[in-house]
């Protein structure tokens, strides 16, 4: 996430109202599409690496035990694949001369799941992860020098027919720790699922810091935030479904996550049958770019009281932990006896079947409370052989806002209502 965006959230900064958007044209697609996420089999799950993520993603420091705790995962997933690369030598030629072409399957350490998505004509299918904490459309290119390439999957925008440079464009994302990523700006022909956007603006980057290098599996994503915080010059360009709306047969999306399997993401209509109970709507506030909401409050566990305190953050499908404030996360670790603060994981560990690890729930509106369970909260082992979880609910120090991923989000159906700027909760059955 780029410093502009967190400065935009905090009010530091204004985003200037751009000029139309130059990508512009007919778009093709059905009223309605539903798309299901691919699962990446190769997945690993890190609990520092994935705060590190998180922390980076939206400007914030990362703290220097965190620091260390990554340094070391790294290092030691590092020497893992050099000792497979070793033992695939026979191979060296035939990766050498696939390094530009696009592959189907998804990618290890990533994300855990992700999107196929075709780009082009005729089309390259590369699976990218739908984040609605972000408004960009990236993509790792055949525009990129060989050293910053390792491993990635590439678009190429000379291989595609649909391809029409923007001229004059170009687009970088900077990070808080001065990491970045920058490039081109091409119109090509975009399709998830049925839904197909033939002008999309899609962003191929040239160059990428060396953080971004080391990231081997990270091919890119689709922004599904507010286009105020996309990131092209001179003009801003729209967001995938900012191009889609128009022809669908209702401005919304809805998000429907899984616990251990691929989810669903509904474009155009609310299936009825993916939630119980009602609705709740809560207004939206899309002036930083993100899908910015207030929650009235918390609760840990059944025999607990509701804690009204007003929690203002983020839905992020892009962010697979759960950040809240130290207070809340010291409420609900407090109830778990074997819970910690481990300065060697960088965040708060429990023993994974500590039986007094209680659910954990927040309001929404009108009385309504999402219940996260328990078992969700136990996010990764520390290694292989650990009976201690990184625990999936981790501060949100440092970011200055709350941010609701997928380990909260997953225990919810939710609605992304871009046509009223709103976002609506409902409860389903997780189980």
């Amino acid at each position: 996430m780029a410093i502009i965006k967190s400065l935009v959230f905090a009010g530091l900064l204004t985003a200037s109202t751009a000029l139309p958007p130059v990508a512009v044209g007919n778009t093709v697609q059905k009223g309605t599409a539903s798309l299901t996420q691919v699962h990446n089999p190769k997945f690993v799950r890190n609990g520092p690496l994935e705060l590190e993520r998180t922390l980076r993603k939206y400007g914030a420091p990362v703290p220097h035990d965190l620091k260390a705790a990554v340094k070391r995962v790294r290092r030691a997933r590092n020497q893992k694949r050099a000792e497979s690369e070793g033992a695939d030598d026979d191979d060296d030629d035939e990766d050498e001369n696939d390094r530009g072409s696009v592959q189907n399957s998804p990618k290890s350490y990533d994300v855990e799941y992700l999107m196929p998505v075709s780009l082009g004509t005729p089309a390259q299918q590369l699976n990218l992860d739908l984040d609605t904490g972000s408004s960009d459309f990236w993509v790792f290119s055949t525009l990129l020098k060989e050293s910053m390439i390792n491993g990635q999957t590439l678009y190429d925008p000379n291989a595609s027919t649909t391809a029409d440079k923007m001229e004059g464009y170009s687009w970088k994302i900077t990070y808080g720790d001065q990491s970045y990523s920058s490039g081109d700006v091409y119109v090509d022909t975009v399709t998830i699922g049925d839904l197909t956007v033939s002008t999309q603006a899609v962003e191929a980057a040239r160059e990428v810091s060396e953080e971004f290098t080391a990231d081997s599996d990270n091919d890119g994503l689709v922004g599904l935030g507010f286009g105020i915080i996309n990131t092209v010059m001179p003009y801003k360009q729209k967001t995938f479904f900012e191009k889609a709306m128009p022809g669908l047969d209702s401005p919304v999306f809805t998000a429907d996550l899984k616990s251990g399997a691929p989810g669903r993401y509904n474009f155009g209509y609310i299936d009825d049958g993916a939630y119980t109970g009602n609705i709740t709507y809560v207004p939206v506030n899309s002036s930083d770019g993100f899908w910015s909401w207030v929650s009235p409050g918390f609760q840990v566990g059944t025999t607990g009281s509701f804690n009204s305190t007003r929690i203002h953050g983020i839905a992020d499908t892009g962010t697979t932990l759960l950040l809240l404030p130290e207070g809340v996360c010291e409420a609900f670790y407090g109830r778990i006896a074997s819970a910690k603060y481990d300065a060697s994981q960088g965040g708060y560990t429990f023993e994974c079947n500590d039986s007094t690890t209680p659910d954990f729930y927040f309001g929404t509106g009108n009385g309504q409370m999402i219940r996260i369970p328990g078992s969700y909260l136990a996010y990764s082992k520390i290694d292989t052989s650990s009976l201690r979880c990184f625990g999936g609910m981790q501060s949100d120090s440092g970011v200055g806002f709350t941010i609701w991923g997928d380990i909260a989000l997953k225990a919810a159906f939710i609605v992304f209502d871009q046509g009223s700027e709103r976002l609506g909760w409902a409860e389903k059955s997780l189980y």
